[in-house]
């Protein structure tokens, strides 16, 4: 097995409880890691063999740009078009963070991370 990574995917979106985060945004990270045999592409050099990490990025935007209250249900729906998308993925870890989270004190960020196989 082989591991694609993107590292810091940074968006500014509106999650969370308060409706000041829905109204006043913050700003977000996302890490994925994703496992899959890249044994093929390695040999053939095309596209169609691997997992795009376009497809990967592409999906994080798109699901980070749904309004959630909890970052669980975020990362649970990346994980979700991830295996629903992308048929070589065997597995997968996300990790979506919250940068400077309103919670009364000086926390960089707070982080929640799953995993899921297939």
């Amino acid at each position: 097995m082989h591991t694609i990574i993107l590292e810091n995917v940074t968006v500014y979106t509106n999650h969370g409880c308060l409706e000041e985060e829905a109204m006043i945004g913050s700003e977000y990270r996302v890490d994925l890691e994703v496992t899959a045999d890249l044994t093929k592409s390695a040999q053939t050099d095309d596209l169609n063999d691997t997992v795009d990490y376009v497809s990967l990025n592409r999906i994080i935007v798109e699901e980070m740009a749904i309004r959630s209250k909890l970052l669980e249900q975020v990362a649970q729906r990346i994980l979700n078009r991830i295996f629903k998308e992308e048929l070589l993925v065997e597995k997968a870890h996300v990790k979506v963070a919250k940068i400077n989270p309103p919670i009364g004190g000086d926390v960089t960020s707070v982080v929640i991370s799953m995993s899921q196989k297939r």
